[in-house]
């Protein structure tokens, strides 16, 4: 499964981005799909999960603030983030487990600064 994300950007504080993934195959049946983040300087970090039945797991960091979803008829997970802060600055990747195996995206950078 190859994963390309878009939707990445520079966004003042307390703004808004939506950020795309589209697989190279189906995702109907792709167990889980995320969105993880990495900080310069820091480990690469879960921002969110959602499973092929629909439920959704997000770091406390961003509950009430990001949205996961995915559209299986366009191969495509969405991160729609609202209320960003600096501290959501990072490189955000998405992932894919299918059978066991990890898949990654290239990574799409986010800049949230004034």
């Amino acid at each position: 499964v190859q994963l390309v994300e878009s939707g990445g950007g520079l966004v003042q504080p307390g703004g808004s981005l939506r950020l795309s993934c589209a697989a190279s195959r189906s995702t109907f049946s792709i167990r889980s799909m995320g969105w993880y983040r990495q900080a310069p300087g820091k480990q690469r970090e879960l921002v969110a999960t959602i499973t092929s039945g629909g439920t959704t797991n997000y770091a406390d960091s961003v509950k009430g603030r990001f949205t996961i979803s995915r559209d299986n008829a366009k191969n495509t997970v969405y991160l729609q983030m609202n209320s960003l802060k600096p501290e959501d600055t990072a490189v955000y990747y998405c992932n894919a487990i299918d059978f066991a195996v990890k898949y990654w995206g290239r990574g799409t950078q986010v800049t949230v600064s004034s």
